[in-house]
């Protein structure tokens, strides 16, 4: 019976994904999940009390996912600037993932109180990554050049979702140049 109820709420939340990544938060609804996933709209009342229990489940086992791929790829990078890179590339690659689109629709979405500090704990763990390599390499503020870099992620992230006229490609090597060089030419 747990093994089913697992089975079941891993099923929600994948339609979940698949509904936020398609039409973002107002295609999560409880008659599209039920649709989604064959259950009876009363069944998925019994695994989630409301849009934003969903919204904030799927912050607690995806977002770890993704961060957990982000602290990889900086792992394997040979020096602070390569983490640095590694930090911006590995977010810009994870665009396309039906993972990070749904965090993305979730972030645009009205939640709770609750959900969005879970979404800013998340948050801040990504810039405490990233702040550490720049402080090794010689920032005074490391964790304000931490977030104002994870702004120019967001604001590539938005230009590749927003299908711009660049590649992802560009938008991703601009963004790394920009993290490395700042503004200068």
């Amino acid at each position: 019976m747990a093994e089913h109820r697992s089975m079941q709420r891993a099923a929600l939340l994948d339609a979940a994904r698949s509904l936020l990544s398609e039409g973002g938060t107002e295609a999560l609804t409880f008659p599209a999940l039920a649709e989604r996933t064959g259950l009876a709209r009363s069944s998925v009342y019994e695994y989630f009390r409301s849009r934003a229990a969903v919204v904030e489940e799927l912050c607690e086992v995806d977002f770890p996912v993704w961060a957990a791929e982000v602290a990889a790829a900086m792992e394997r990078a040979g020096s602070a600037e390569g983490k640095v890179e590694a930090y911006v590339r590995q977010q810009l690659a994870l665009v396309g993932d039906r993972r990070h689109r749904a965090v993305v629709a979730i972030s645009a979405s009205e939640l709770d109180p609750g959900a969005r500090e879970k979404i800013r704990a998340a948050h801040g763990g990504l810039v405490a990554m990233i702040a550490e390599a720049l402080g090794e390499m010689g920032h005074e503020q490391p964790r304000l050049a931490a977030m104002l870099l994870q702004g120019v992620v967001d604001a590539a992230v938005r230009r590749i979702e927003l299908g711009a006229a660049e590649d992802p490609a560009v938008v991703t090597d601009a963004a790394v140049a920009m993290a490395l060089g700042g503004v200068k030419g």
